[in-house]
């Protein structure tokens, strides 16, 4: 029996969030099916820690339309995304969160303008339903981010948006291990729009996106995406080599021509303690840049999946280019 194309995928990774899950395939049909009755879920497992897997594989028995890919350990969100897109078939594929602050009503929205002529709609969040502290430590995270990037961030923008076959097809091919699914999709340049949507308060789980998990990510992004903390410190290096030169003729001056003694061991002990810690530090710079190299040049999978339930064919186990897996 041929199998239909979907005009629709839903890609959402799922991470601690296996109670509402049931619920959001059930609002997900209930949008889904108005818009056509072609559409799967593909729901990525990042190895959670509660029945995440149990609960997709019970939704998957229940209705064919829904795929699960099982990680063999945690990747990582954008990972899972990336994950659900190398497999995702439909003209039209929908990322978004599974926690329910992301609306499945909402793609209707996402839909509709898309079919104006965008390859790329964003759901910009207009009212953020978050903590005080996690909204503030991603207006932190935005702000270094474009300082260093040279870029312009919309902090309302994350995850939910829908993209054309095309923009999926072209993202598939970013293998980088440093991954950012919204900043990879303007990176490409397609054509985009933006739609405001509701976004709700998290009621089930709670988010892995803590402080010390925003600042590695935005060292992450900033280094994948900019070289702008190499030549700020190339800058700031020549910046104190010519301070230490209009300090050294001062220091001539006032020998030579005022006969005051120079003062000796303090000054030297503070600027060697001085200049050491900017060396250590624009070493650890350096460093820094030379691992994330060292981490693509390995070229290690993004991914490793140890199962896959609905797929009709066994999905890749890894996450090599589409090319080397085959479609």
């Amino acid at each position: 029996m041929k199998t239909t194309k979907p005009h629709l995928s839903v890609v959402t990774p799922v991470y601690g969030c296996g109670e509402c899950l049931i619920q959001l395939y059930n609002r997900l049909k209930e949008t889904l099916q108005p818009i056509t009755r072609h559409f799967e879920i593909i729901m990525v497992e990042d190895c959670s820690p509660d029945q995440s897997w149990n609960v997709i594989q019970q939704l998957v028995n229940k209705d064919n339309r829904v795929k699960g890919i099982r990680f063999s350990r945690n990747f990582g969100q954008h990972a899972a995304i990336t994950a659900g897109l190398d497999q995702a078939s439909g003209d039209w594929v929908v990322v978004m969160d599974c926690d329910l602050q992301d609306q499945p009503e909402e793609i209707s929205k996402l839909y509709k303008k898309a079919q104006e002529g965008y390859d790329v709609v964003f759901a910009r969040r207009y009212e953020r339903q978050d903590t005080w502290l996690k909204r503030s430590g991603s207006r932190l995270f935005y702000k270094i981010y474009d300082y260093f990037t040279d870029g312009k961030t919309d902090p309302t923008i994350a995850n939910f948006s829908i993209s054309s076959h095309k923009v999926v097809e072209n993202f598939r091919r970013l293998r980088e291990q440093n991954r950012n699914f919204p900043l990879f999709l303007k990176w490409m340049g397609f054509h985009c729009a933006y739609v405001n949507v509701e976004h709700h308060e998290r009621i089930h789980g709670k988010s892995s996106y803590k402080l010390g998990k925003l600042v590695n990510l935005a060292i992450d992004g900033i280094v994948s995406q900019s070289n702008k903390p190499l030549r700020l410190s190339i800058k700031f290096g020549f910046l104190l080599a010519f301070g230490a030169v209009l300090y050294g003729l001062y220091l001539m001056y006032q020998y030579f021509f005022m006969f005051e003694p120079v003062p000796g061991w303090t000054s030297i002990m503070v600027s060697i303690y001085f200049v050491g810690g900017l060396l250590f530090a624009n070493l650890g710079i350096l460093g820094l840049y030379m691992g994330k190299v060292f981490d693509e040049v390995k070229n290690r999978p993004l991914y490793i999946i140890e199962e896959t339930t609905g797929l009709s064919e066994e999905g890749r186990l890894s996450g090599y280019p589409a090319a080397e897996g085959g479609e």
